[in-house]
């Protein structure tokens, strides 16, 4: 449980996880630009893998959350 509170780890893993591969864009942009544009064509795989890429980011903002409310 540490490990997803500590943010050297969380913005490590957005940074190396969330964004690869780098070239040409990062992989969870295209995923996200194919959902706005309707998902046409996604199977399953493509979901799951927006799930991996995107999860540090979830996790990421999970913990700006949690950080904004302890301080209140």
């Amino acid at each position: 449980m540490k490990m997803i509170n500590d943010w050297k780890i969380v913005i490590l893993l957005c940074l190396t996880l969330g964004l690869a591969p780098f070239f040409p864009e990062p992989h969870i942009l295209g995923k996200l630009k194919w959902i706005l544009g309707g998902a046409n064509g996604m199977q399953v795989m493509d979901w799951f893998d927006t799930l991996f890429h995107g999860f540090p980011f979830l996790l990421l903002i999970r913990l700006v959350f949690i950080k904004s409310i302890s301080k209140k």
